[in-house]
């Protein structure tokens, strides 16, 4: 699903990221660990095709990421992509429904709402359906974020820091539910984090 071969990246003459060669398999799910400033965000850009690397080629389903044109990139992204945030990003003042409605018409798919009222339900968050996103709390707010990244259906589902300011039990709810939601999709799993508490629920991982 996600390979990837010499990868590098650069800022102002500086190497930031070198990633020789890695791959995740459809449906597995990898760990990227270590610390802040390590590259872990950049290599999620560069995946999801937010950022175009000095060097390297990205495939994911067969297809080389940095070698698409701007706006097969974004199509890209809208339809083989779930991608989770330390910044949630969503629309604070539409309902819930309506925000993962908006990521389905960003992938040029219809509304589905059957698909959206069983994600909804699979995460357990199905009576905020009509709820505006700025009166949810931070673990309601983040349960959204991941349902808006998996209503497509992405191949690929990307998660940075996503436990950052989570307490211990929080943290771990929120990595079974990337799992679950991934397994679930079929699609493979990377999550990007500095954060060592949830390594063990990782068997593969890649350091930076």
């Amino acid at each position: 699903m996600l390979e990837i071969r010499g990868l590098r990246h650069e800022y102002g003459g500086r190497t930031v990221l070198d990633v020789p060669a890695w791959e995740v398999a459809a449906g597995e799910a990898s760990l990227v660990l270590g610390p802040s400033g390590s590259g872990k965000s950049t290599l999620l850009g560069v995946i999801s095709g937010l950022l175009t690397p000095t060097a390297g080629e990205v495939r994911v389903a067969g297809e080389n990421v940095p070698a698409l044109p701007a706006a097969r990139r974004d199509a890209y992204r809208a339809r083989h992509v779930g991608i989770v945030l330390q910044t949630l990003h969503l629309i604070a003042v539409v309902s819930v429904r309506e925000n993962l409605r908006l990521a389905q018409r960003l992938a040029g798919h219809a509304v589905d709402d059957a698909r959206i009222d069983a994600v909804l339900d699979g995460l357990g968050i199905a009576a905020l359906a009509a709820r505006r996103a700025r009166e949810l709390s931070l673990g309601e707010a983040q349960r959204v974020a991941i349902a808006r990244a998996v209503v497509n259906r992405p191949a690929l589902l990307l998660a940075d820091e996503p436990t950052s300011a989570l307490d211990d039990a929080n943290c771990g709810k929120a990595i079974a539910l990337l799992q679950e939601q991934a397994r679930a999709c079929g699609a493979a799993l990377v999550v990007a984090t500095h954060d060592h508490r949830i390594r063990a629920r990782f068997t593969r991982e890649l350091a930076l």
